[in-house]
């Protein structure tokens, strides 16, 4: 306003000679009008300002007040932790936490975790439970999962994936789609199995994987019984070939594809793997993208997956006493693993 009456007043004085003109009862109506909306315009703007600052807590408030288990989609690439913490930044950054003005209040914790590693090679259903939630995540890892695995002849690895370094090469030629179905019932219902060295599994409260990396000598762990549900051929074109498995927790698809390849007197490792489902949960239907991280959307996805959860397992309601004023008390957010099974991971 006060820029385009500088600009009036500069404007007049470049025509000192010229008489001014009266002021029409439509130009006086036209100005007024402008000058209304201006003022409204002001009053938006201060309004908007003032939701903008307000937005922040409420969105914190409603972060912290989420509490169940979704499912978001892992790409390859990044292990299952560090997508955890992508997943919490990006929260953390929309709902603005931590903030200066919380910095002397009362602190408080926003629980995050997933239950089920998955491997950094691999992609599918991660399964993340927020809030109380993180304590139904036990309850994943005795759920089955279902994988599709993409398996390469011929070659063995250090890490049974083609992550890792060529071990050992052998010929894979005479090998036939029926020799590889044949086999398959051996692999099916309660079997024995021997971990891979590069895994989650942990000596001495360190992971095999970290002990293997560093070059450290690892003795393999003994085999352990696990239970495949269903397992079948969906494709082979050598030297790879396509499994559809359905197993229960503690199964590694590595060392399954390992031990295919040793059955055919050859060897093999794993090209691809994509989880498909986890529990109830699917990769199709319930697994969030990456661009659906948002608070909104996990809201309304953990409203969505309550009702595929056991009854025994659903989360209580929030106390009455459980106010507004004690979720905003947010100073800063810690994200902390503790000792769990061998493949979850529990943050808080």
């Amino acid at each position: 306003m006060a820029a385009a009456e500088a600009a009036v007043v500069s404007s007049s004085s470049l025509k000192p000679d010229t008489a001014p003109v009266p002021e029409s009862a439509e130009m006086a109506a036209a100005t007024a009008a402008t000058s209304s909306a201006m003022a409204a315009a002001a009053a938006i703007a201060a309004r908007t300002g003032s939701e903008a600052r307000v937005s922040k807590p409420a969105l914190a408030t409603k972060l912290l007040s989420l509490s169940g288990v979704f499912a978001v989609h892992k790409p390859k690439g990044p292990t299952s932790a560090e997508l955890l913490n992508r997943l919490k930044e990006k929260l953390l950054a929309e709902a603005g936490m931590p903030s200066p003005e919380w910095t002397k209040r009362k602190k408080q914790t926003l629980k995050i975790g997933h239950g089920g590693t998955l491997d950094s090679a691999a992609r599918g259903v991660l399964v993340v439970g927020i809030g109380r939630g993180t304590k139904l995540l036990t309850s994943m890892l005795s759920g089955s999962k279902r994988y599709i695995a993409t398996g390469e002849l011929g070659k063995a690895t250090d890490t049974l994936d083609s992550t890792g370094k060529v071990t050992e090469e052998k010929p894979y030629d005479k090998i036939t789609q029926e020799d590889i179905e044949g086999i398959l019932q051996k692999f099916t219902g309660n079997i024995m199995q021997v971990p891979p060295l590069y895994s989650a599994l942990k000596k001495d409260g360190q992971r095999l994987s970290t002990l293997m990396k560093r070059g450290e000598v690892v003795e393999a762990k003994p085999a352990r019984p696990v239970t495949v549900y269903s397992l079948s051929l969906q494709k082979f074109q050598p030297p790879f070939f396509t499994l559809d498995v359905e197993c229960g927790g503690g199964f590694y698809i590595r060392s399954l594809v390992s031990d295919i390849g040793k059955e055919l007197s050859s060897c093999a490792n794993v090209l691809e793997l994509t989880r498909t489902k986890q529990g109830p949960f699917t990769l199709e239907e319930h697994a969030l993208p990456e661009d659906k991280w948002t608070i909104d959307d996990i809201a309304q996805s953990l409203e969505q997956c309550s009702s595929l959860l056991p009854a025994e397992t659903a989360l209580k309601k929030s106390k009455p006493e459980e106010s507004n004023e004690q979720v905003l008390s947010c100073e800063y957010i810690t994200l902390n693993e503790i000792k769990g099974e061998d493949d979850v991971i529990k943050t808080f």
